[in-house]
């Protein structure tokens, strides 16, 4: 009886397993819950990408209705978006807050001048201890941010005409009447 009850267990093991990766299969990593939704922008005090002497802070970014975006050179999903930042920074629709993560800054100043700058400003966060504190899973990432510096929309993914359009565009549109209701820019 012991004997075959040591056969059935890795049987079952095997078969609960199976259950939970054919159930991650339907799941969208898109859709990944932000703890932060609704919250502050975490506190923080980085340097500049291109001027170590420049401090940016969480307050930056108050103000206006803006967009942080994880990206590094070592990601090519942020390579494959990069196109589509710098159309949306060229129609200047909103800041664009870079968050340079867990990159070597002399590489990505390169790539920046390389492939062109859609950042605002560009936070350095070689240790990824902001991007920690975001809870973000991977490059790229993109939060939008109120003007009170709330983050309203984590998206995961590389943002592209079909996400802007569908998801990002009219929750800023949304955001930015609230902000003009308000009184902020």
């Amino acid at each position: 009886m012991k004997k075959r009850l040591v056969l059935f267990i890795p049987l079952i093991l095997f078969l609960v397993m199976g259950v939970f990766l054919y159930k991650g299969l339907f799941l969208n990593p898109q859709q990944l819950d932000s703890a932060l939704e609704g919250k502050p922008i975490p506190a923080f005090q980085l340097q500049k990408l291109e001027d170590a002497n420049e401090i940016i802070t969480n307050d930056s970014i108050k103000g206006q209705v803006s967009l942080l975006n994880v990206w590094a050179t070592w990601c090519p999903s942020c390579k494959y978006e990069h196109p589509y930042l710098m159309r949306l920074a060229r129609q200047n629709i909103l800041p664009i807050y870079g968050i340079n993560y867990r990159d070597e800054r002399a590489m990505a100043i390169r790539e920046l001048s390389r492939e062109g700058d859609p950042y605002t400003k560009n936070i350095f966060d070689h240790d990824g201890r902001l991007g920690l504190d975001l809870g973000v899973y991977g490059a790229p990432e993109s939060y939008l941010v109120d003007h009170n510096g709330i983050i309203r929309f984590r998206y995961a993914g590389p943002i592209d005409m079909r996400v802007w359009n569908e998801t990002l565009y009219p929750m800023i549109q949304e955001l930015q009447a609230q902000a003009k209701a308000e009184g902020a820019s």
